[in-house]
């Protein structure tokens, strides 16, 4: 229908353990949709080579559809957040010299001075973190600069220890990207800044001011800033593709890529979260964010610069212990099938009559727990309150792969007594890239995103709270956490 119309569309990228890309028309409609999942497809790879290996099948199986990347006019990006690739002396010439007749893992196979980069989930950086909350007086003046305290998987520290115990790799490395900036700097042919949002997860930016913070980059490692290079907003348009993509794929020239970001930020965009919602992505891990006007760091959670709004904030929480657990529940309890597991959380009684379970396959953040923890409506050692009397009276967006299931849903919906909403596409992250690419062609005119995005279709209404639910006891906001992982029936 597209090519029919010559209407313009946007394109957008990517997220760590898949890929996922979709492109969308003038009218904000969803006309291509894809996945490729490394773990399944390339797992022979580092995670940086199976990145680039996953845009070259991606963007080859786009072609043989008869996608045409001419009518293409923006695409933006998402990554996985904290992670970070390291870019090798001279890399950079050879980023901006790719042959077409090659792949990207075989042209760029010699760029990057540390093979296997940290992720998100590697939390072996504990030294790092204190001795960076040391160096800046302490974890709460820490959070008032960063948005955060020292967190063992943000990107400072993950730098200070590869610094620390390679500093060989770290003096040959002359720039260093995080995911989303990585990815962005594939299709430009050259090395992307930081955007402030992504750069907000890095315990190195200053929120308020939105520059580095010399005092967080000197405790890290020497040479930091110039080695990151610059942080931009959100909406910047980086440049046009690289003739790479023009002369492989047929990409316009004019085609723009505007600043990649991580992947729950561009979640909020993907929802169109307004003020007073709360939003909940439900994926490998699981994360509540919700946009907020003033910044109030504390040493539970995490402040971001926002996505859409260069004067907004965006508090997020994150849960390491996500689907990867509901994904074993499943398996050990309900024969691997979604279907029986559904069917046990649909005939369990609201609240399971006081027996609750907290499952932590990796220690979690917030509680700094690990174990199966498992309490009986007797246990005295459960502190219990009743959920109304802490939770705001709002709306649930819900997004991720096990947003998909109802029953998860209805659950969510209980804790919270809230109503719960979806959008058509589990894959918020790749729908908010979509159209944070249309945003970044007129950000500039002091257009809005919700301006923008006024055709897109309204989150629908799923599920809401189970009569009687808001009577029942279960933990309070300090054991947040029960509310994502939704596996308190099976005892």
């Amino acid at each position: 229908a597209y090519s029919r119309q010559k209407r313009p569309t946007f394109l957008c990228t990517f997220d760590f353990f898949q890929l996922k890309v979709i492109a969308i028309d003038e009218q904000l409609t969803v006309i291509y949709e894809d996945n490729v999942h490394f773990d399944k497809d390339l797992p022979e790879f580092g995670y940086v080579f199976e990145l680039c290996s996953l845009i070259t099948i991606t963007l080859d199986s786009m072609k043989s559809s008869g996608f045409n990347f001419s009518h293409v006019r923006a695409f933006s990006g998402a990554g996985q957040q904290h992670g970070s690739v390291y870019w090798k002396e001279g890399a950079s010439q050879i980023l901006k010299n790719l042959s077409p007749d090659l792949p990207l893992h075989q042209l760029l196979k010699a760029c990057f001075s540390v093979s296997d980069s940290p992720v998100w989930m590697d939390s072996s950086t504990t030294t790092q973190c204190l001795s960076l909350e040391k160096a800046v007086g302490g974890a709460q003046h820490l959070a008032n600069i960063t948005g955060s305290r020292a967190c063992e998987r943000f990107t400072g520290n993950q730098i200070a220890k590869i610094y620390s115990q390679n500093p060989e790799f770290y003096m040959q490395t002359e720039r260093i990207s995080v995911v989303s900036s990585f990815a962005a700097s594939l299709f430009l042919s050259a090395y992307a800044p930081i955007d402030y949002c992504d750069g907000s997860g890095m315990n190195l930016l200053q929120i308020r001011d939105k520059i580095w913070s010399t005092a967080c980059l000197n405790a890290c490692a020497p040479g930091l800033e110039e080695k990151l290079g610059p942080v931009v907003p959100s909406s910047s348009v980086l440049g046009s593709v690289s003739p790479y993509y023009i002369q492989r794929y047929g990409f316009s020239p004019d085609c723009k890529v505007v600043a990649f970001t991580g992947d729950n930020p561009a979640s909020l965009a993907g929802m169109k979260l307004e003020e007073g919602d709360i939003a909940i992505s439900l994926g490998t891990s699981d994360t509540l964010f919700l946009w907020i006007k003033e910044p109030v760091p504390a040493l539970e959670g995490h402040i971001f610069c926002n996505p859409v709004d260069s004067r907004a904030y965006m508090a997020l929480l994150c849960f390491k212990n996500g689907s990867l657990i509901r994904e074993r529940i499943r398996d050990d309890c309900a024969s691997g099938s979604w279907d029986e597991f559904s069917k046990a959380l649909k005939c369990t009684v609201v609240g399971n009559n006081g027996n609750l379970g907290f499952y932590f396959d990796v220690i979690e953040i917030t509680p700094e727990a690990v174990g199966i923890h498992r309490f009986n409506s007797d246990n005295n050692k459960v502190v219990v309150t009743y959920l109304t009397h802490c939770m705001p009276r709002t709306r649930i967006l819900a997004t991720g792969g096990a947003s998909y299931n109802k029953e998860i849903l209805q659950v969510l919906s209980d804790v919270f007594s809230a109503p719960v909403y979806t959008i058509d596409t589990a894959n918020s992250a790749c729908l908010g890239c979509a159209y944070r690419a249309i945003h970044g062609l007129v950000a500039e005119t002091s257009v809005s995103l919700g301006d923008v995005v006024k055709l897109a279709p309204e989150p629908r209404l799923v599920v809401t709270p189970t009569a009687g639910a808001d009577q029942v006891s279960s933990f309070g906001i300090s054991s947040f956490s029960i509310s994502f992982h939704f596996i308190f029936c099976m005892f």
